[in-house]
């Protein structure tokens, strides 16, 4: 901000100077091609009204006061039309720059009302024949200067709209991640506390197995929970102990389901490869949610998961055994698959879902990698 200030101050320094140095060359010359003499009384008002410029940004009203007072000092004492007006102008358009439009029309009258004292009270005062003039230094600059500061102030609302928005879409992306990961911990973590209630009076060694799981299964989810969540508070470290998720955890998720009671199959085609970070997530995304819409509504099933690895994009297939759409809740559109199909289709890739051929279900996802085929 210092820095900023200081550049204004800067380029405000030299237009002062740029307007002095011409002020003072051009003064005389322009009383000789007027015919009207321009003595050394003019050209101390000259130096003042250019200097003044210096302060148009930090102090636009004082600085137009200023420069509207030594400009028609100038002019009422019968100095030519010269490089002093061209301070007036700098100032005026300042104020219609840099402050609301009703505090730039009151100064701008008021700047008006003074020069129109030359027009008619001055040495040899024009009348009304320079009324047109004189308005003109200060209607056009008033009007460039506001049409400056609304493009100014729109492109400022843009960028803020902008800024909301990627704000928005973060927040939505962090709420689906938290959902996706809380969504399918809670499942497992219900299949297994439900085995072990089951087991816990006539097996309780199978049952302490399936609370071991429980335990693994929330550690595991606390740990993905606190990868996300880094987005939102970046002051802390990412845990390394959590990688970021990714199709490399497929083995973890596997293990996962079996101990929940749905065995899982993992099938690669293809020759593995390194995907982009986005893809990799949102297809690890789709098997989570796909699977855990396995353990809420498929019932008793294995389920399945194919990978396939083309040559610019990979596929994602998982299929169960369970009931099939008719039998699941009404909405088979449901907030998960929604998800799904955002992610997917975010990234440029095709998604599906609903009843598999042989029974149960299947969603099957097509993401696009970039790769140069």
């Amino acid at each position: 901000m210092d820095r900023e200030r200081r550049r204004r101050w800067s380029l405000d320094g030299l237009l002062a100077l740029a307007l002095l140095a011409i002020g003072l060359a051009g003064t005389g010359p322009a009383g000789l091609n007027q015919d009207v003499r321009a003595d050394l009384g003019a050209y101390p008002l000259v130096v003042v009204a250019a200097l003044a410029v210096a302060g148009r940004r930090r102090w636009p009203v004082p600085t137009l006061a200023v420069v509207t007072a030594a400009t028609t000092a100038y002019l009422m004492l019968d100095y030519p039309y010269g490089p002093i007006l061209l301070s007036f102008f700098a100032a005026v358009y300042a104020v219609a720059a840099h402050l609301p439009f009703r505090d730039a029309a009151v100064a701008g009258a008021v700047a008006l009302a003074a020069l129109l004292a030359y027009v008619f009270v001055g040495v040899r005062p024009p009348g009304p024949v320079g009324l047109m003039p004189v308005a003109a230094w200060v209607v056009v600059p008033v009007a460039i200067g506001v049409t400056v500061r609304m493009g100014r102030e729109a492109t400022a609302r843009s960028r803020a709209d902008g800024a909301r928005r990627l704000a928005d879409a973060e927040r939505l992306r962090v709420a689906r991640e938290v959902h996706d990961v809380v969504g399918h911990g809670l499942a497992a973590i219900h299949l297994q506390a439900e085995i072990a209630l089951h087991l816990l009076a006539r097996r309780p060694e199978q049952a302490e197995a399936a609370l071991t799981a429980i335990s693994r299964t929330s550690q595991e989810a606390l740990d993905e929970l606190r990868v996300t969540l880094t987005v939102v508070r970046r002051e802390e470290s990412v845990d390394e102990r959590a990688p970021a998720p990714g199709l490399g955890q497929l083995p973890q998720l596997r293990d996962r389901l079996a101990g929940a009671g749905v065995p899982l199959t993992v099938e690669v085609a293809g020759v593995t490869r390194a995907l982009p970070a986005a893809v990799d997530l949102a297809a690890y995304r789709v098997v989570q949610e796909a699977l855990t819409n396995v353990l809420r509504h498929a019932g008793p099933a294995t389920a399945a998961v194919r990978l396939g690895y083309a040559p610019g994009q990979v596929t994602v297939e998982v299929t169960d055994t369970g009931r099939g759409p008719s039998a699941r809740p009404a909405r088979p559109t449901g907030s998960g698959l929604a998800g799904m199909r955002e992610r997917v289709t975010a990234l440029g890739g095709t998604f599906s879902a609903g009843a598999a051929p042989a029974g149960g279900f299947r969603v099957h996802a097509t993401l696009p990698t970039g790769e140069v085929t």
